[in-house]
């Protein structure tokens, strides 16, 4: 397994938003089709940048998660919208996509001292997947998200 991200560009969009998670993970994460949405509509405001990337193992798309930050932050740091496509879940490719993002995050912001998710209060999958990693719970609840975070 080699896992790259690449920015989610006019070459590569229409196959990312064919991507799907599995019927009953629907609700726990938006599809890469509302996540590039985000990019333009900015519904966290204008002081948010967005930076949507598929992931691949090699040349297979495998994935989608999204960067969002402000910048001259030192805890706006967050990862959105992540998921791995329904045919290669439970393959591992969702541990080393993270090592990899937050691996990017602190090399494109050394500034950065906290990274920031949210995960769906359902979702046990990704609340282990998350804690293994090293995030950990705030406390605070945003709807049916809670929020969690990781020291860098």
């Amino acid at each position: 397994m080699t896992i790259k991200l690449k920015p989610v560009t006019r070459d590569n969009w229409e196959e990312a938003i064919q991507m799907k998670v599995k019927e009953w993970q629907r609700d726990f994460v938006p599809s890469a089709a509302v996540s590039l949405a985000k990019v333009y509509i900015k519904p966290d405001g204008d002081a948010v940048e967005y930076i949507p990337f598929s992931i691949y193992d090699n040349d297979k798309m495998v994935g989608f998660i999204m960067h969002a930050y402000e910048p001259d932050t030192v805890n706006m740091y967050w990862i959105n919208g992540f998921f791995i496509d329904q045919k290669y879940q439970g393959r591992g490719y969702g541990r080393a996509a993270l090592a990899v993002m937050i691996s990017w995050i602190k090399s494109k912001f050394p500034k950065c001292e906290e990274i920031r998710l949210t995960v769906h209060k359902d979702n046990q999958h990704a609340r282990i997947l998350y804690k293994n990693f090293g995030f950990s719970p705030t406390g605070e609840i945003w709807g049916e998200e809670e929020l969690y975070y990781f020291l860098v």
